[in-house]
């Protein structure tokens, strides 16, 4: 069990945070503080509350940023052994960083130096990658370039989603906690210099990024629909001056012209290569309909 000189203060929002912190709690960790982020209005909520897990287990939680002066005081005051960093969105200045007597910490979704930054799950699947990761790291000034201390891989199947993947690194991430944290607490854990040039960096994405482009080929769309599927944004395009996203589609081997539409039954388009089937569409302000129940006005082609 942890004794009271290893106390923690957590960064820590989503699934992530959520699970990382349950994972502290049941090794009897001492969280003396948590900061988090009020939702957003205009983001789906399907991911579990880090505020509500605080409150059952009586642990001090705001949403206002640790950057804030008058927090980095109160962090000061607390004079944590660790800071951890589960899914926080925000960067941690320099100033608090350096307090933890034994380290600043954050674990990262991919298996680093890959896919540093951003979104790196949406990302790794647009991109079709078919592994990623969990990375439990030290944190600098520099976003997720400090030394790792213990890494796990997942697999990336060509059918699954963003969300599906996202469960997966989520379960590595809780893994790779439960095996560092002792290490850490008796300060034998790695500490692994990063090769930044051997990895990568993403930034964020906007709902806007999720523009088809049907010059593209059939698989490098349906990657962009996978990555950015419910409960993301979607992938989208135009047709009749209405916008339209495709939540669910199938590559296919074939040809036609990008954008034109090759058969309605299944709903099929051309792109810059390959067939791509619409399986499931949403017209702006409908309901979501399977690709081949859309009705289809004077066009044959999708912008």
């Amino acid at each position: 069990m942890a004794t009271t000189s290893d106390k923690i203060i957590v960064c820590a929002y989503h699934n992530v945070g959520y699970r990382c912190i349950t994972e502290l709690l049941r090794q009897g960790a001492e969280i003396a503080l948590i900061f988090s982020h009020e939702d957003s209005a205009g983001e789906q909520i399907w991911f579990e509350s880090v505020r509500e897990l605080a409150g059952r287990h009586g642990i001090p939680c705001l949403t206002s940023e640790i950057n804030a002066p008058e927090n980095v005081e109160r962090v000061r005051e607390l004079a944590p052994d660790f800071l951890f960093s589960f899914y926080y969105r925000s960067m941690i200045k320099p100033e608090v960083l350096e307090i933890p007597r034994k380290g600043a910490l954050n674990l990262h979704g991919s298996y680093l130096p890959k896919y540093r930054g951003r979104v790196p799950v949406n990302w790794a699947v647009i991109n079709g990658e078919t592994e990623t990761g969990a990375t439990l790291h030290y944190m600098v000034e520099k976003p997720d370039a400090g030394e790792i201390v213990d890494q796990e891989r997942v697999p990336i199947l060509f059918t699954d989603t963003a969300q599906d993947v996202f469960h997966k690194v989520t379960d590595a991430a809780v893994e790779v906690l439960s095996r560092s944290w002792p290490l850490l607490r008796e300060e034998k854990a790695a500490r692994v210099p990063m090769d930044l040039s051997a990895g990568s960096y993403f930034g964020g994405r906007k709902p806007a990024d999720g523009r088809i482009d049907w010059s593209r080929s059939a698989v490098e769309i349906y990657n962009l629909v996978r990555g950015v599927t419910h409960p993301y944004p979607g992938a989208f395009a135009h047709l009749d001056g209405r916008k339209v996203t495709v939540w669910s589609a199938r590559p296919m081997e074939g040809n036609g012209e990008p954008g034109c539409i090759m058969s309605l039954d299944p709903l099929v388009v051309g792109t810059g290569k390959g067939l791509l089937e619409l399986r499931s569409l949403q017209v702006e302000g409908e309901e979501e309909l399977a690709g081949n129940r859309i009705e289809l006005a004077n066009t044959a082609h999708f912008d």
